[in-house]
Parts: structure tokens; C-alpha cells; sequence
């Protein structure tokens, strides 16, 4: 059971990843990120997940430098964006992303969304950050089965995080079934479904039994799935709430009802179908 903010899962390669995180997407650069990234870190959080295309990197680094806690305990993600997929390009995207946050490594980097045909050529860049010690992990983010099962004809290393949109309404068993097989840690994204679950009545009822919100119900019930979560928040109030979740346990038929929400309904984009940013 997880029991601590601190807590981690071992990827395996065997570097250790933080079960919860911040996430910073549609964060704002300048101070609003700066002070969530302070705010979290100030709170426990030890592990930080951007991306080039949230263009707030640089205010992440910010609040890293600022918030006074040594740059080993912390664990940092960010993504290549669609449009620098490709062997050179990716080599590059990623100096651009370690030169606005003022780092000299990530603990993780990611490929956003597989696009249409580039992954492959991405991923072997990837590989050689990872061979070089640029990088302690890497890994890809919104892959499917399929999508994966490409990948691993041709890669020399298995990716060792997949982040993908992942809720009550989106249980992607399948796809978690296969990344556990794999030995992928699955990552989830908009666990929140942006806030769109949060008046659920099943989960309300849920909420209720345990004394707790339906977004520490959620958060929960990701950990106890064996998914690593990264809820976005700006108010301090929310971080610190949104992370209350290691004083209680969901019993198996609380976690099978919440399985039983699925719908298969996103938020986001479907992977198939986002290759925003390629040029065809």
C-alpha cells in the first residue's frame, strides 16, 4: 500500500518514480506556475510533469531553483511535442527543454502522442539520451496496445512509462493489462477528468463512506490500480487536499464499482486520430 507522497514505484530500469505528482498542463507560464511548483514541493510533492508544448518550463525550473529542495529528490518529466518528432530534431527539442528549466538532466522524457509515422525515429533518439545519462528514464505518453506493440519490434530499449489519459470513465484495462505484462509503468493524465467526475453520484456515494472528496476517491483508487497519477492544480489549498489520500484504503468492491463507471469516454484527444503538428 502506498503511504506516503514520497512513496515510489520501481520503473525497470530501476530508478524510482514517485507514485503521485504535480501536473502543469494549461498552467500558466510566469508566477502561476512558479508558485504551483513552490506550493507543491513546499507540500511533499517530490515529482514535477510538463511538456514543451504547455510552454511552461521555464517557470517549472523557477520554481524548482526556488522552492529550496535539492534537485536529487526531485523527479522531473517533459515531452517532445509532435512537432519535433524525428531523430535530430528530438535531440534538439530536448536540449531546449533542459536549457528552459535550467536543468542538467530529467528523470523522464517522454514522446508525447505517437503522430503518424515518426515514433520509431523519436524513440531512437530517446534511446540515446538514455545510453548517454542524459536521462534516467524514458518513456512514451498517450501510446495504445497497438501503438506499443510497434515500438517494441523495433526498440532496443522498452519504454518505461506510458502516461495516458486515464479515469472512471476511461479504464483502458486492456492497455493496463499490457503495460503491467510489459513491465510499463502506466501514468495517468486528467485523472480528474478535468473536474468533469467530480459530481458523480456514484462517487459522491463513495466519497461519503470514506469521509473523503471525490478527487482524493479518484487519486486513490488510481494508486491502488498501480497507476502513477499527476492531478494539476494552482491552489495551494487543492495540492495539499488532492495529495490527503495515504490515511485510508478502498475495499475491493469500492475499486470494482469504480471500474464499473467506464464508458471509454475521453477528455482529451484519441491518439489515433491527434497528429497535430506533423506535416505530411
Amino acid at each position: 500500500m502506498v503511504k506516503s507522497l514520497k512513496d515510489t514505484t520501481t520503473l525497470h530500469n530501476g530508478v524510482e518514480m514517485p507514485w503521485f505528482g504535480l501536473g502543469v498542463f494549461k498552467v500558466q507560464e510566469g508566477s502561476e506556475v512558479i508558485d504551483s511548483v513552490k506550493a507543491a514541493i513546499k507540500n511533499g510533492y517530490r515529482s514535477i510533469d510538463t511538456a514543451a508544448v504547455y510552454q511552461n518550463e521555464e517557470g517549472v525550473g523557477q520554481g524548482i531553483r526556488e522552492s529550496g529542495v535539492s534537485r536529487e529528490e526531485l523527479f522531473i518529466t517533459s515531452k517532445v511535442w509532435n512537432s519535433d518528432q524525428g531523430y535530430e530534431s528530438t535531440l534538439q527539442a530536448y536540449e531546449t527543454s533542459l536549457n528552459k528549466l535550467g536543468l542538467d538532466y530529467l528523470d523522464l522524457y517522454l514522446i508525447h502522442w505517437p503522430g503518424k509515422n515518426k515514433f520509431k525515429e523519436t524513440w531512437k533518439a530517446l534511446e540515446k539520451l538514455y545510453k548517454d545519462g542524459r536521462v534516467r528514464a524514458i518513456g512514451v505518453s498517450n501510446f495504445k496496445v497497438h501503438h506499443l506493440e510497434e515500438l517494441l519490434k523495433d526498440a532496443e530499449i522498452k519504454p518505461m512509462v506510458n502516461q495516458v489519459e486515464y479515469h472512471p470513465h476511461l479504464t483502458q484495462k486492456d492497455l493496463l493489462a499490457f503495460c503491467q505484462k510489459e513491465g510499463i509503468q502506466l501514468e495517468a493524465w486528467s485523472p480528474l477528468k478535468q473536474g468533469k467526475l467530480l459530481n458523480d453520484p456514484n462517487l459522491s456515494d463513495i466519497a461519503r463512506k470514506y469521509g473523503k472528496s471525490v478527487a482524493q476517491v479518484i487519486l486513490r483508487w488510481d494508486l491502488q490500480s498501480k497507476v502513477v497519477t499527476i492531478p494539476k492544480s494552482i491552489k495551494e489549498q487543492r495540492i495539499i487536499e488532492n495529495a490527503d489520500i495515504f490515511d485510508f484504503e478502498l475495499s475491493t468492491e469500492d475499486i470494482a464499482r469504480i471500474d464499473g463507471l467506464n464508458k471509454d469516454e475521453r477528455v482529451g484527444p484519441d491518439p489515433d486520430d491527434f497528429t497535430n503538428g506533423f506535416t505530411e
